[in-house]
Protein backbone atom coordinates (compact mmCIF):
# COMPACT_ATOMS: atom_id res chain seq x y z
CA UNK A 1 0.00 0.00 0.00
CA UNK A 2 1.36 3.41 -0.95
CA UNK A 3 2.12 5.75 1.90
CA UNK A 4 0.15 9.00 1.95
CA UNK A 5 2.24 12.06 1.27
CA UNK A 6 2.29 14.56 4.09
CA UNK A 7 1.69 17.47 1.71
CA UNK A 8 -0.41 17.58 -1.42
CA UNK A 9 0.89 19.48 -4.41
CA UNK A 10 -2.51 19.39 -6.12
CA UNK A 11 -5.26 22.06 -6.07
CA UNK A 12 -7.71 21.99 -3.16
CA UNK A 13 -10.60 20.29 -4.96
CA UNK A 14 -8.40 17.63 -6.52
CA UNK A 15 -6.87 16.91 -3.12
CA UNK A 16 -10.31 16.54 -1.51
CA UNK A 17 -11.40 14.20 -4.29
CA UNK A 18 -8.24 12.09 -3.98
CA UNK A 19 -8.63 11.81 -0.22
CA UNK A 20 -12.28 10.84 -0.61
CA UNK A 21 -11.28 8.11 -3.04
CA UNK A 22 -8.47 6.87 -0.77
CA UNK A 23 -10.72 6.73 2.28
CA UNK A 24 -13.79 5.46 0.43
CA UNK A 25 -15.98 8.27 1.69
CA UNK A 26 -18.83 9.65 -0.41
CA UNK A 27 -20.03 13.23 -0.61
CA UNK A 28 -22.91 12.34 1.67
CA UNK A 29 -20.60 10.57 4.11
CA UNK A 30 -18.20 13.52 4.21
CA UNK A 31 -21.15 15.88 4.60
CA UNK A 32 -22.30 13.91 7.65
CA UNK A 33 -18.82 14.04 9.20
CA UNK A 34 -18.25 17.75 8.56
CA UNK A 35 -21.80 19.11 8.85
CA UNK A 36 -21.33 20.69 5.41
CA UNK A 37 -23.75 20.00 2.58
CA UNK A 38 -22.90 17.39 -0.03
CA UNK A 39 -23.66 19.98 -2.71
CA UNK A 40 -21.19 22.44 -1.22
CA UNK A 41 -18.53 19.72 -1.05
CA UNK A 42 -19.20 18.90 -4.68
CA UNK A 43 -18.70 22.57 -5.58
CA UNK A 44 -15.39 22.62 -3.66
CA UNK A 45 -14.15 19.51 -5.47
CA UNK A 46 -15.01 20.93 -8.87
CA UNK A 47 -13.56 24.38 -8.14
CA UNK A 48 -16.89 26.19 -8.25
CA UNK A 49 -16.35 27.67 -4.78
CA UNK A 50 -13.27 29.30 -3.30
CA UNK A 51 -11.11 27.49 -0.79
CA UNK A 52 -13.03 27.74 2.48
CA UNK A 53 -11.92 29.29 5.76
CA UNK A 54 -9.17 27.68 7.80
CA UNK A 55 -11.82 26.40 10.22
CA UNK A 56 -13.59 24.51 7.43
CA UNK A 57 -10.28 23.25 6.02
CA UNK A 58 -9.46 21.88 9.49
CA UNK A 59 -12.88 20.15 9.64
CA UNK A 60 -12.32 18.58 6.23
CA UNK A 61 -8.77 17.53 7.07
CA UNK A 62 -9.84 15.85 10.30
CA UNK A 63 -12.70 14.03 8.56
CA UNK A 64 -10.36 12.83 5.80
CA UNK A 65 -7.60 11.71 8.15
CA UNK A 66 -4.94 14.29 7.32
CA UNK A 67 -3.52 17.42 8.91
CA UNK A 68 -4.70 20.79 7.56
CA UNK A 69 -1.16 21.31 6.26
CA UNK A 70 -1.82 18.55 3.76
CA UNK A 71 -3.63 21.17 1.67
CA UNK A 72 -1.38 23.46 -0.36
CA UNK A 73 -3.72 26.43 0.05
CA UNK A 74 -3.68 26.11 3.84
CA UNK A 75 0.13 26.10 3.86
CA UNK A 76 0.14 29.17 1.63
CA UNK A 77 -2.15 31.02 4.05
CA UNK A 78 0.11 30.17 7.00
CA UNK A 79 3.18 31.39 5.12
CA UNK A 80 1.41 34.57 3.99
CA UNK A 81 0.34 35.43 7.54
CA UNK A 82 3.88 34.91 8.82
CA UNK A 83 5.39 36.96 5.99
CA UNK A 84 3.01 39.84 6.63
CA UNK A 85 4.63 40.17 10.05
CA UNK A 86 8.14 40.28 8.50
CA UNK A 87 8.36 43.10 5.94
CA UNK A 88 12.18 42.90 5.78
CA UNK A 89 12.00 39.26 4.81
CA UNK A 90 9.42 40.07 2.14
CA UNK A 91 11.80 42.59 0.59
CA UNK A 92 14.75 40.18 0.70
CA UNK A 93 12.72 37.39 -0.87
CA UNK A 94 11.39 39.70 -3.53
CA UNK A 95 14.89 40.77 -4.49
CA UNK A 96 16.17 37.20 -4.38
CA UNK A 97 13.46 36.02 -6.74
CA UNK A 98 14.55 38.63 -9.25
CA UNK A 99 11.09 39.94 -9.96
Amino acid sequence: MARKRRFSDQPFGTTIESLMTETGVTYRGLADKTKLSAGYLNHLVHGNRPVPSDKVVRQLAKSLGVEPEHFREYRLRVITRKLEAMPDLIDRLYKRLGT
